[in-house]
């Protein structure tokens, strides 16, 4: 990826509705002409016990482009299968609004990696979806979103479900 002026800007993205919105947000609203917008996957520190895997655990997997969203050797390779909704949205942004869209997949805890890829990647702001917990369930589960916001180095935008 090309260091410029463009912008670089992250989407917490689990293949949920809610991250779905968020990126169909961010890009709508925040994203112009020539932009990075950078999907960051998350994935549990069981699935990279062997190999190169183990080389990315700081910096997290090689951008993937758009393109290899639906080459599924390559999205074996890192444990993901992007939904049919999601390649749509990234494809339209693309077209659309001329960025361009990349994955970059890390393994560990997803606060915690998504506030190491702020920092890694660099990116200016991040969006993340809000599954709509209630007080309650952030209280027993956590909330990923409440913890980028508290840790985040670069503004947090969280785009709340319906």
């Amino acid at each position: 990826m090309s260091r410029s002026n463009h912008k670089r800007l992250g989407v917490g993205m689990d293949f949920s509705p809610c991250s779905i919105a968020a990126l169909k947000w961010a890009v709508e609203n925040f994203a112009t002409e020539g932009d990075h917008v950078i999907l960051l996957i998350i994935r549990p520190d069981a699935n990279y016990e062997q190999g190169e895997m183990q080389l990315w655990e700081v910096t997290g997997a090689p951008y993937i482009p758009l393109a290899e969203f639906t080459d599924a050797e390559v999205m074996k390779k890192y444990g993901i299968k992007p939904t049919p909704e999601l390649i749509a949205v990234a494809q339209k942004a693309a077209n659309d609004k001329k960025v361009e869209v990349l994955m970059k997949v890390f393994w560990g805890e997803p606060g915690e990696k998504i506030c190491q890829a702020i920092e890694s990647v660099p990116l200016e702001t991040i969006f993340m979806g809000n599954r709509g917990l209630s007080p309650l369930q952030r209280a027993f589960m956590g909330s990923v979103s409440n913890y980028v916001v508290n840790h985040a180095t670069c503004p947090v935008t969280v785009v709340k479900s319906k």
